[in-house]
């Protein structure tokens, strides 16, 4: 079941917040892309950030702040933050590799060692509000204690959401480019390295947009068509019928609120059949291994 909580300009990066039963999300951009935050007890909605640095994706960090994508400007650098929920105060986690700026960081997770991995899409410079990229289009693993940042993969067209298994011991990374449209797995080896790629599942209407990944394993892949939904083997199992949607975050036990850039919608996890008649996509290897990441 799917209904609209609140029409407002949600687009990106929601993020729910148990203790506040708030729901923060990145707004289209007007041109301005600013931080809301919706409460989920009463409907109203804030501003936390008028100019939010065309902030796109976005996490809870552990220390209950937001970390945030911020694609940056012709102006401003972009960078990955943490954005203080109650005073809108940012510091910089990451903006740069080799010496070089990132692109345009698109989505964020934090891994349960405190890592923060991200991917970086040119996505700015196509559409016209970054410089011309001076790094490829990769995904990236930071590590705040040591603030070493290393790229894990490449070779993707457009890398999108991203999403660890519940035992973390998969990545899975959606590519939105025109010519791919899917979402790849890779083993995570020892914590920090990625191995095994191979295709998850094929986004045969539009595109893999933000991902999400539930306690029993289930993929969650917005796009234009709707959330999708994947058992651990790639095979499809549910939808939610959200045209537009654009990301997705889950609400607490059952619920999922998904951005559709002029509403928030609530929806019902789907029960997925045990056995589904027939696979979405078998998770096949790609036509290359992952090549050695690349040093600075």
């Amino acid at each position: 079941m799917t209904a609209v909580v609140v029409q407002v300009d949600a687009h990106e990066g929601p993020v729910y917040v148990p203790d506040e039963h708030a729901l923060y999300f990145t707004s289209v951009p007007a041109p301005e892309v600013a931080i809301k935050r919706l409460s989920l007890a009463s409907g109203e909605v804030s501003v936390l950030l008028v100019d939010a640095n065309a902030a796109n994706g976005m996490a809870l960090h552990p220390d209950g702040r937001l970390l945030v994508c911020e694609q940056g400007t012709r102006s401003s650098p972009a960078r990955i933050s943490l954005v203080d929920r109650a005073t809108g105060a940012a510091e910089t986690v990451v903006d740069g590799w080799g010496g070089l700026p990132l692109n345009s960081p698109n989505d964020v997770v934090v891994k349960g060692d405190g890592t923060v991995w991200f991917t970086d899409p040119a996505y700015g410079f196509l559409q016209g509000f970054r410089p011309a990229p001076a790094l490829g289009d990769f995904v990236y693993r930071h590590d705040p204690r040591t603030r070493e940042t290393t790229v894990v993969a490449e070779g993707f067209d457009k890398p999108n959401g991203l999403a660890f298994s519940p035992d973390e011991r998969v990545l899975y990374v959606g590519d939105s480019g025109e010519d791919t449209h899917h979402i790849e797995a890779f083993d995570v080896v020892d914590g920090h390295a990625l191995t095994g790629r191979r295709v998850f599942a094929v986004i045969d209407s539009g595109y893999p947009d933000g991902i999400k990944v539930d306690p029993a394993g289930l993929v969650y892949s917005a796009g234009p068509a709707g959330v999708q939904v994947f058992d651990p083997e790639g095979n499809g199992v549910g939808a939610i019928a959200v045209p537009g949607a654009v990301n997705l975050a889950f609400g607490g036990t059952g619920r999922i609120f998904i951005t559709a850039d002029t509403a928030v919608w609530a929806a019902t996890t789907p029960n997925p059949p045990r056995r589904p008649d027939r696979p979405c996509n078998s998770s096949a290897p790609v036509a290359s291994s992952t090549p050695p990441a690349p040093t600075p």
